[in-house]
């Protein structure tokens, strides 16, 4: 289905068209990839003047770097959830957690694209460090507390294999490297069992 964000100017209130402008992002870089994003193409679509978006975006950097740090939120906020899910109702919480990290790079590609592309970004800006900072305190804090952890601010052997796993798979997924002609439930099965086969190597690795 098409999406649609147009609304006229005087019904936003204070904040809406930053937000607008940034679902704008994903739509654009999800159909023709993140270099077809502008700041003048993402206030055509939401239907506003390029002045009213260079009021909250300086430039197409800014407008990036604010994507790429609400990217970085909503993976954190992912991985959260899914622990909390998975231990209320007696699930495994490392598979869960691993799952909605690959789940999230399926379902929001340009997100998980954005994240990490410092050439692209304001990468000292302060609420992209501060997102950084929060997503990877819960992959060095046992990823995000299902996995032994004797120091918090470091990476330890096991959750950097973890993370690798999760993050290269998701990679492959989003490239189309891997999984192709699969579904998403087909390649949140692979990713199940890829996370499940993580295990026997994990309790391997010198803690």
């Amino acid at each position: 289905m098409k999406f649609s964000m147009k609304k006229e100017k005087s019904s936003y209130h204070h904040g809406d068209l930053a937000e607008s402008l940034l679902n704008a992002v994903d739509e654009i870089a999800s159909q023709f990839g993140l270099e077809a994003v502008t700041l003048r193409a993402c206030a055509k679509l939401v239907g506003v003047s390029p002045s009213s978006a260079f009021r909250h975006y300086t430039d197409k950097r800014a407008l990036l770097t604010a994507f790429a740090t609400r990217a970085l939120h909503q993976l954190s906020a992912a991985m959260t959830t899914a622990k909390s899910h998975a231990q209320l109702h007696g699930n495994n919480a490392f598979s869960a957690v691993g799952l909605a990290y690959i789940e999230f790079a399926l379902d929001k590609p340009a997100f998980f694209r954005a994240m990490w592309r410092e050439e692209t970004i304001y990468s000292n800006d302060p609420d992209y460090v501060a997102a950084s900072r929060q997503l990877s305190s819960h992959l060095q804090g046992g990823f995000a507390d299902t996995i032994e952890d004797i120091d918090p601010d470091s990476f330890s052997p096991q959750e950097i294999l973890a993370w690798s796993s999760v993050h290269g798979l998701a990679n492959l997924f989003v490239e189309g490297a891997a999984g192709k002609g699969l579904d998403k439930a087909e390649k949140l099965q692979l990713a199940r069992e890829m996370i499940q086969a993580l295990g026997p190597a994990l309790s391997k690795l010198p803690v």
